[in-house]
C-alpha cells in the first residue's frame, strides 16, 4: 500500500528538478507516489518529468491546461493522491533520505496527530550556507501542540513553518487556497493547523532553496498578491467562528502587510509602467476599504505612519512623510 503521496508543482524548473526528484526516489520509505504537475512550462521541465516517470513507476506526471500557479497545480495533484498521508515539495527543494520515515514514525506513535512538521533547513543558493528555521520549543522538545495553539503560533508571524506531512483526508477537506497565484498556500497551512487535533515535529529534514530569482525573495509584481491572500484568509477565519480577539489580532497583521506592500510600491514605483501603476493603485484603493478602525488593535489606530484613513491620497501622503523621516 502506498504510504505517502508527494505533490510536486513545477514551472520552468528543469535546472532544479533532478535534485528534488532524486531526493524523493532515495527516500528510505519506498511505498510512495510522486505526483508531478507541469504548469505549462516553456523549458525542458515536462520532458524531464516524463523521463523520470519512465524510469520510476512511482512517479506520475500531469499537466495543467493553462499556466495557473502553484496552488492550482498542487490541487490537481491532490485529486490523484492515493496514500493516507500527503506532503508537498517544491520543485527547487529536496528532502533528506529519512524525512518521510521520520514523519511516519511520529504518526505511528501518536495516532491523534494530524500534522508533522519537518526540520526546515534554509539553503542559500548564492553561497551554499545553511541555517535552521527555529521551531517552537514545545515541538523541538518532542511535545505536541494543539491545533489551536499551532494555528495561533503562525497567525501573526511564522513561529511554525508550512512544510509538513499531513493526513490526506484533512488536506482534501482543506485544499490549497487558489485566491492568488502566490502566498495563499500559507492560508492553507494555517487552516490545516487549526483543524488538527495535534501538531508535532520530526527530525527528517526539508531543504528549502533560497535564491534571488525566487518569486518571494526578489521584487516582483506578484509580491502585491500578499494583500489579496490575506483578505482570503480573513474570509475563511470568519467562517470558523473564532473568538473576536483572534480576528482582531489577524486584522492587525493584515494591516501591517498592507502598509509593507504600499511602502514596497513607493520604493520601486519608478520601475513600474504607467498602466501597471494605475492598476496597482486601484488595488490599493479597493483593499484599503476592507479595513475598519474599530477592528484594528488600539496600538495601530493613531501610531505615526500606521494611521488608518480610508482616503488613498491621505494614506499616500502619510506614507511619503513617514518615508522621508526614516530615510
Amino acid at each position: 500500500m502506498t504510504q505517502v503521496s508527494i505533490l510536486v508543482a513545477a514551472y520552468n524548473a528543469a535546472a532544479t528538478l533532478p535534485c528534488c526528484l532524486d531526493s524523493l526516489r532515495a527516500q528510505t520509505v519506498h511505498d510512495i507516489e510522486v505526483l508531478c504537475v507541469d504548469d505549462c512550462s516553456t523549458d525542458q521541465t515536462l520532458p524531464l518529468l516524463r523521463r523520470y516517470a519512465a524510469e520510476d513507476p512511482r512517479i506520475r506526471v500531469f499537466q495543467t491546461p493553462a499556466n495557473s500557479g502553484q496552488a492550482v497545480a498542487r490541487n490537481l495533484a491532490l485529486q490523484h493522491a492515493r496514500a493516507p498521508f500527503v506532503c508537498m515539495v517544491d520543485a527547487d527543494d529536496w528532502l533528506s533520505p529519512d524525512a518521510l520515515e521520520q514523519a511516519l514514525e511520529v504518526f505511528s506513535r501518536h495516532p491523534q496527530t494530524d500534522c508533522v512538521l519537518f526540520r526546515l533547513m534554509m539553503h542559500e543558493q548564492k553561497d551554499g550556507s545553511e541555517h535552521l528555521f527555529p521551531l517552537s520549543e514545545a515541538l523541538t522538545a518532542g511535545n505536541a501542540m494543539s491545533g489551536r495553539e499551532a494555528f495561533e503560533a503562525c497567525l501573526n508571524g511564522w513561529q511554525l513553518h508550512g512544510l509538513y506531512l499531513t493526513r490526506t483526508r484533512l488536506h482534501r477537506q482543506i485544499p490549497f487556497d487558489t485566491a492568488t497565484r502566490l502566498y495563499s498556500d500559507d492560508n492553507t497551512s494555517r487552516l490545516h493547523y487549526l483543524h488538527s487535533r495535534e501538531v508535532r515535529a520530526c527530525s527528517g529534514t526539508y531543504y528549502y532553496r533560497r535564491h534571488e530569482a525566487s518569486m518571494t525573495a526578489s521584487f516582483n509584481l506578484r509580491r502585491f498578491d500578499f494583500m489579496e491572500a490575506n483578505l482570503s484568509l480573513l474570509f475563511a477565519l470568519k467562517k470558523e467562528n473564532l473568538p473576536r480577539r483572534i480576528i482582531r489580532r489577524y486584522e492587525g497583521s493584515r494591516w501591517m502587510t498592507f502598509i509593507a506592500c504600499y511602502r514596497l510600491y513607493l520604493q520601486h514605483r519608478t520601475e513600474l509602467t504607467p498602466d501597471f501603476e494605475l492598476s496597482l493603485r486601484e488595488r490599493f484603493r479597493t483593499m484599503l476599504h476592507t479595513f475598519r478602525p474599530s477592528r484594528l488593535p488600539l496600538r495601530y489606530r493613531w501610531r505615526p505612519g500606521y494611521w488608518l484613513t480610508l482616503s488613498l491620497p491621505l494614506f499616500d501622503l502619510q506614507q511619503r512623510a513617514y518615508r522621508r523621516l526614516h530615510t
